[in-house]
């Protein structure tokens, strides 16, 4: 070994591995630290929201929003099923109505309350215990009348899709029952299938008849002529 791989080989041990090994402790240590924050996938706007800043009741709440938001958003923005929303739908009141819910009136909710429990110099207590002026709720508790009003709204617009789907498995029964499985159908198809067979069973039982026994009523021998098969 030279003298100058020598010497880069103890640049790399003493030198870029301690520096490297103090670079990614301090960044592990940093990750570890910082606060857990959360994100909301279909609402975007509310951003990256620390955990701590929001109460387990808005928490909660804010995730069944998510869930039924981002369903409620494939019912009724996918009108023609195709797996994606885009141009190719048809855009109607309902779907607006989800979106501006989604993407603005929770989004601005959520900012409120987070500016009322950033005025309290503690641990934000204040939002949560002290009555907003001419009312008798708090910030927190106004918040979670908020989200409360839209998962009851959510929770009506999956239900109405419920039923309303459900009148298309009914009405598609309904039809193929009255396509393929007519009672009245099938019953007129039986008898006239019976009839045919009993007519066809006493014609054969004539003609069977008339060549076993080719003697007329009045005993008279008759040519083998006459005999029709």
């Amino acid at each position: 070994m030279t003298q100058v791989t020598a010497m880069f080989v103890m640049f790399i041990l003493y030198g870029v591995l301690p520096v490297a090994g103090l670079y990614l402790g301090y960044r592990g240590i940093k990750k570890m630290a910082a606060p857990k924050m959360l994100e909301y996938k279909s609402m975007p706007q509310l951003g990256y929201i620390p955990e701590k800043s929001l109460p387990v009741e808005v928490r909660t709440a804010l995730d069944q929003i998510n869930e039924k938001g981002e369903k409620l958003r494939v019912i009724y923005g996918d009108t023609n099923n195709d797996g994606k929303i885009d141009d190719k739908d048809t855009v109607n009141e309902t779907y607006i109505m989800i979106q501006n819910l989604m993407d603005r009136h929770v989004p601005l909710a959520v900012t409120d309350y987070r500016r009322l429990h950033d005025l309290d110099v503690g641990d934000g207590a204040r939002a949560d215990t002290t009555k907003i002026k001419h009312s008798n709720v708090t910030g927190k508790e106004a918040l979670l009348d908020v989200l409360r009003t839209i998962n009851t709204q959510f929770d009506d617009l999956l239900n109405a899709s419920y039923h309303q789907d459900g009148q298309k498995l009914l009405a598609t029964n309904r039809y193929l029952q009255k396509r393929f499985n007519n009672p009245a159908a099938t019953a007129d198809m039986q008898k006239l299938d019976s009839n045919v067979s009993s007519v066809s069973s006493a014609n054969t039982d004539i003609e069977i008849k008339a060549i076993e026994n080719p003697t007329g009523a009045t005993g008279k021998n008759v040519s083998a002529e006459n005999i029709k098969l």
